[in-house]
């Protein structure tokens, strides 16, 4: 009986997952669209833009941490605030699940959601130093780096494919 029933639930389980792929990949793609529209998202404003990022994130900023940013090495600045304010931007300006600003970034040819809060941040910093933003070579590095790892990801599939051969 209790085998009948394993089978039974197991059955149930295999073919749902085969047959609701498409049906979750039609509701994400609805409301990805949805989302790239909205002004706010869970009461959060989304920018627009990279030049609207900027200007939030002036506003929500403390002076004296501002300074601090400024003063920084472009490179180190990168790094340091990627666990926190590039977290807060992924999470509250909805990079994972899109929004006006990923999708933005995302036309920009910036697809992860880590590399688009990193050109965020590193534009932040240029803004502040009067430096040019350059964000098409931002933009265009991350979609190399990208390129490069999907390449080595092919080739090490392709090595172990012939290994096993």
């Amino acid at each position: 009986m209790v085998n009948k029933f394993l089978f039974t639930l197991l059955i149930s389980l295999t073919s749902l997952s085969l047959f609701s792929q498409p049906d979750f990949e039609k509701a994400f793609m609805k409301e990805y669209e949805r989302r790239i529209t909205q002004e706010y998202l869970d009461d959060v404003y989304i920018p627009a833009d990279l030049e609207d990022a900027i200007e939030q994130i002036k506003k929500l900023a403390d002076p004296e941490i501002v300074a601090e940013f400024k003063a920084a090495p472009e490179d180190t600045i990168a790094v340091k605030l990627h666990f926190g304010l590039g977290k807060w931007m992924m999470v509250n300006w909805g990079f994972y699940e899109g929004s006006r600003l990923s999708h933005h970034l995302k036309m920009q040819g910036v697809s992860f959601p880590d590399d688009m809060a990193q050109l965020i941040i590193i534009s932040f910093h240029r803004h502040l130093n009067g430096v040019p933003l350059d964000t098409k070579t931002l933009a265009k590095k991350y979609a190399e780096k990208r390129y490069l790892e999907q390449q080595k990801r092919i080739i090490r599939v392709d090595t172990l494919a012939k290994k096993r051969n």
